[in-house]
């Protein structure tokens, strides 16, 4: 349990290094539930989306960095940060409400500018 990848047709395979020093029990919850169908929404430069996963609050958090890839309590959702969202007070993301980081993508995260939504999967790296 190292590595996600979230993937479609336009952008390949993305890696993204999972964060299990800092939110292990979301880790495994969100590890334990892969394969994941995503159907993202953007706001600003975040994409979010409701997953069928249940995870309780892990130090939590609103303020993020580009490239980070929470879960969003309150809406049960996957949310990829790659820049500003319309809550954002500086040029980090900022979270509508709390969020457990769980994974940062590895490389360049503003590959998801294309995006007004988006559809793909996350999957697990064996």
């Amino acid at each position: 349990m190292e590595e996600i990848i979230i993937e479609n047709e336009e952008i390949g395979q993305i890696h993204a290094k999972l964060l299990k020093e800092k939110n292990p029990k979301t880790c495994q919850a969100i590890w334990d539930s892969l394969p994941l169908d995503l159907n993202l929404s953007r706001w600003g430069e975040e994409l979010y989306g409701a997953i069928p996963v249940k995870i309780p609050e892990e130090n939590s958090q609103l303020e993020c960095e580009v490239g980070d890839i929470g879960y969003w309590i309150q809406g049960s959702g996957f949310c990829i940060f790659f820049g500003k969202t319309p809550v954002s007070s500086s040029d980090k993301p900022k979270a509508a409400s709390e969020v457990n980081i769980f994974a940062h993508i590895e490389v360049d995260p503003s590959i998801f500018k294309q995006f007004t939504s988006f559809e793909g999967k996350v999957i697990k790296v064996n």
